[in-house]
């Protein structure tokens, strides 16, 4: 019980920063610096946290068949959607960033359906079809634009193909962390994810004025790359060492909660309507989706 319960305080920490770094992240892009150059500052800091981090552990050796699923774990997970997460941020507004991420245990379930064997549930199937409506009120039927979220119908695109590629990535890395030691694998994810992605934002990165940056960029950099990229993956990783992907990525439902009290304190986005409802009916997708089995723990 004790492995569990720092499990789940493992993925509550890993909620709490992924829902600060909406508003957070969104202070630096587009103005300071683009979205794609932010992500290759994202994965070579925290690769360069990791691998340091990795040496105060047992030395593990990869088996050569294992590279190819980290390969596309750092495809889904470190790379094209990271990708996909920042451009979508650029252009859409937090709170609507983090409702469409609360779609992540929908996809996992509908994935853990076909890979993993996941018990097919009528309570389920049901939760899949109201969680999408409210995904998709929300992308079709909100505002199309605000102060500093310049296409929030496409952001809006990019933050669910984000929320997708993170799926696969729950259920791939599922099998490779029963096997190797978190830092063994994430270290070797991430450099892959920072060779897949440097193609994408070098040019981008290479156009940061960083003499004009103001020190509480930065700081909010700084916070991307320790807090949410390496901190958050660290604890996720941890988390399903004793939890499933679908007990995990249900955590995701508070990002929401806590994006929409920073971003309203901030004045960095505002409620409406459609944002509620959306939110309304994906919450309650999300509880019939992720509500265990009784014998499930």
């Amino acid at each position: 019980m004790k492995g569990r319960n720092l499990a789940l305080l493992s993925a509550f920490c890993a909620t709490l920063i992924y829902a600060l770094n909406y508003s957070i992240a969104k202070d630096v892009m587009p103005l300071y610096i683009k979205p794609f150059g932010f992500i290759i500052l994202r994965l070579s800091g925290a690769l360069v946290l990791f691998w340091i981090a990795s040496f105060f552990i047992k030395k593990e050796k990869i088996e050569r068949k294992d590279f190819i699923p980290i390969f596309f774990a750092a495809l889904f997970g470190a790379a094209f959607n990271m990708l996909t997460f920042f451009k979508g941020l650029s252009l859409t507004t937090p709170i609507n960033a983090a409702v469409i991420m609360v779609t992540t245990p929908i996809l996992v379930f509908i994935l853990s359906l076909i890979f993993l064997q996941e018990k097919l549930i009528k309570r389920r199937i049901i939760g899949v079809v109201i969680g999408l409506i409210g995904a998709i009120i929300l992308i079709y039927y909100g505002p199309k634009s605000a102060v500093n979220a310049p296409n929030i119908f496409l952001g809006n695109i990019y933050v669910f193909i984000n929320a997708s590629l993170y799926a696969f990535y729950m259920i791939i890395v599922k099998k490779l962390i029963g096997k190797y030691h978190p830092l063994t694998f994430v270290k070797w994810m991430y450099l892959f994810g920072l060779i897949i992605v440097i193609p994408f934002g070098y040019n981008e990165l290479m156009e940061v004025e960083w003499n004009n940056m103001p020190i509480n960029i930065y700081y909010a950099v700084l916070f991307v790359v320790i807090g949410t990229t390496f901190l958050t993956y660290l604890f996720n990783l941890l988390a399903l060492t004793k939890l499933k992907p679908t007990t995990v990525s249900s955590f995701v439902y508070l990002q929401p909660v806590i994006t929409t009290v920073f971003a309203l304190l901030l004045k960095s986005d505002t409620l409406n309507i459609v944002k509620i409802v959306a939110a309304i009916l994906i919450f309650l997708g999300v509880y019939l989706v992720s509500k265990p089995a009784k014998q499930n723990a």
